[in-house]
C-alpha cells in the first residue's frame, strides 16, 4: 500500500488530496464535512471498510468559510466542484479504474448531489451519501431525480431528517437507507451513549460493505 500527498490548483486555491493506493481496480473519492474530517470515525472506518475491498481511497482536502452553507446552493455546487474536479481529473489520468465511487458527509454531499451525479461521465459511479443536508430542497430533488445507485445513511435526531423526505426518498428503488433512531448529525447517539454510538459506526460499515459489493 502507498500514501502520497498530491497539490492541484482549485478555483481560487490550491486543492491538496491524500492518495492511498492499494493496487486494486476501483476507486473511491471523498468529500468531508464543514467539521467533520478524514480523521472522525465515520470515515477512517469507510476508509479502512473501502481498503479491505480492493478500493483506492482518495481523500480531498478542502476548506471554506463557516458561512459558506448561506450562500445559495449553486454557488456551493460551482465552488466545490471546481475545486474537487482537478483532483479527481488528475487521479484518473494517473490510472485506468474499473469502477468510481464518491463518498461525502454533509457538505460533501453537495458537489456530489448537485455536481458529479449531473456529470455523464460519472453516470454509472456509485454515491454514498452520509448525512446528506434534505432540509435544502434542491439537495433533495437531486437525490429523487437520480438514477444512480445511492446508500443515504441520516440519523432520526439530525436537524437534516425530514420525516416526509425520508418516506419519499424510500420508494426510489435505486436508494438503500440505514438510519439511526436518536443519531444525531455526526451519527452519535444522544444523549452521549459511547457503546451504542460504536454499534451505529459498526451498522454504517456494513451496511457500506454490502453496498460496495452490490451488483449497480
Amino acid at each position: 500500500m502507498e500514501v502520497n500527498l498530491g497539490k492541484i490548483k482549485g478555483i481560487e486555491k490550491d486543492v491538496t488530496y491524500t492518495q492511498i493506493e492499494n493496487g486494486g481496480p476501483a476507486v473511491c473519492f471523498m468529500f468531508s464535512g464543514a467539521g467533520y474530517t478524514y480523521d472522525k470515525p465515520l470515515f477512517y472506518y469507510s476508509t479502512m471498510t473501502l481498503l479491505q475491498n480492493r478500493f483506492d481511497v482518495v481523500h480531498i482536502h478542502y476548506s471554506y468559510e463557516q458561512d459558506i452553507t448561506k450562500q445559495p446552493l449553486v454557488d456551493i455546487t460551482k465552488v466545490m466542484v471546481g475545486d474537487c474536479s482537478p483532483v479527481i481529473a488528475k487521479v484518473s489520468q494517473k490510472k485506468e479504474y474499473q469502477e468510481t465511487m464518491f463518498l461525502g458527509k454533509s457538505l460533501g454531499t453537495i458537489p456530489l448531489i448537485n455536481g458529479f451525479m449531473k456529470d455523464e461521465r460519472h453516470i454509472d459511479s456509485k454515491m454514498v451519501l452520509l448525512t446528506p443536508l434534505l432540509k435544502f430542497d434542491p439537495v433533495f430533488e437531486g437525490v429523487m431525480s437520480s438514477n444512480h445507485p445511492i446508500h443515504l445513511v441520516i440519523g432520526e435526531k439530525d436537524p437534516h431528517y425530514v420525516p416526509e423526505k425520508i418516506q419519499r426518498i424510500k420508494t426510489k428503488t435505486n436508494i438503500s437507507m440505514n438510519q439511526y433512531p436518536d443519531a444525531n448529525h455526526s451519527l452519535d447517539i444522544e444523549p452521549f451513549h459511547t457503546s451504542r454510538s460504536i454499534k451505529v459506526v459498526e451498522s454504517v460499515m456494513n451496511g457500506l460493505a454490502e453496498f460496495i459489493k452490490s451488483k449497480s
